[in-house]
């Protein structure tokens, strides 16, 4: 199921993102529910959840109809993460 989702995301959802500069990638799947984390620009607009459920929800369910949900994963990424930690001990 995810490497369906993952190519929704690819084909359908990134190059609409792109416009923005943004992109979506899937974080996860369970129970029907995809879990998609906004990246680039689109990873801060205020506007995010709203893209998710427009955008991003009705491309992958319109393709996936076994897909019930798309939810917004708003946790830190490990990149995010990593390079705050090398900027963290670089200055220390």
């Amino acid at each position: 199921m995810e490497s369906r989702i993952e190519s929704v995301l690819a084909e359908k959802v990134n190059p609409l993102l792109a416009d923005h500069y943004g992109a979506a990638e899937l974080t996860g799947y369970d129970g029907g529910v995809a879990y998609v984390r906004l990246t680039g620009a689109c990873g801060a607009c205020p506007s995010a959840q709203f893209t998710v459920e427009d955008v991003v929800k009705a491309e992958i369910v319109a393709a996936i109809p076994e897909v019930k949900d798309v939810a917004l994963d708003v946790s830190v990424s490990q990149d995010l993460i990593d390079m705050a930690k090398k900027l963290l001990n670089k200055n220390a």
